[in-house]
């Protein structure tokens, strides 16, 4: 009984959060779910390394969806502001997986040089970059913005979906008071609690899929 009401309690908590995310982006597709095993996957990073969720068990694994030419990208780029979240993470044992997962011809597609000049140029800090030309892995995970983020607990189990922050703007003077989601719940888990707001609505340019 108690598990069936901590069920139905979770299941009111989502949806008053879906109802409250502002407009401009679709909600976080259902396919992925909250509190559920991470959807499994293959990717090839950079180094032409294979990477697979399976492999990381028993780490926290941030996936960050990015495009190099979204304004939306570049605030937190260019502020230093994704990079230092990148360095405090993998600093304490979090893999940090850039995606990009544009589709060649479209904007912010690279091959495996230019993404890792570009890694360099803006002093990037992730554990490994995933090049994801097809939208494989794009699609299994229902990423639909750049950025888009998702936080995996040591366990597999997925525990945050949606924006970086609480301010859907492109604008740098947005940074200025904004809720920091992904941090907020990196230290949830370190700290082994749940997560307050697991599931937001992204914000960002479109992932530029092939079509």
């Amino acid at each position: 009984m108690t598990r069936m009401l901590c069920m139905s309690a979770r299941a009111i908590v989502m949806g008053l959060v879906l109802m409250t995310l502002p407009l401009g982006v679709a909600a976080p597709a259902l396919a992925v779910q909250l509190d559920k095993p991470a959807p499994e996957f293959t990717a090839t990073d950079t180094s032409g390394k294979t990477v697979t969720l399976s492999a990381l068990k028993g780490k926290t694994v941030v996936l960050e969806w990015t495009n190099d030419g979204c304004p939306y990208v570049a605030k937190h780029y260019n502020s230093g502001t994704m990079q230092r979240l990148q360095a405090d993470a993998t600093g304490k044992g979090v893999v940090w997986l850039t995606v990009i997962s544009s589709a060649p011809g479209m904007q912010g597609h690279v091959g495996d040089l230019e993404a890792d000049k570009l890694t360099s140029d803006r002093k990037a800090k992730p554990t490994a970059v995933l090049l994801d030309p097809k939208g494989k892995l794009g699609r299994l995970y229902n990423a639909t913005t750049t950025p888009h983020m998702f936080v995996i607990d040591p366990s597999g189990a997925l525990r945050y979906m949606g924006a970086i922050d609480d301010k859907p703007s492109a604008g740098a003077s947005s940074l200025q008071g904004a809720r920091p989601y992904v941090r907020e719940a990196l230290d949830a888990i370190t700290a082994g609690q749940p997560v307050k707001a697991a599931a937001t609505r992204p914000y960002g340019c479109s992932v530029k899929y092939a079509d």
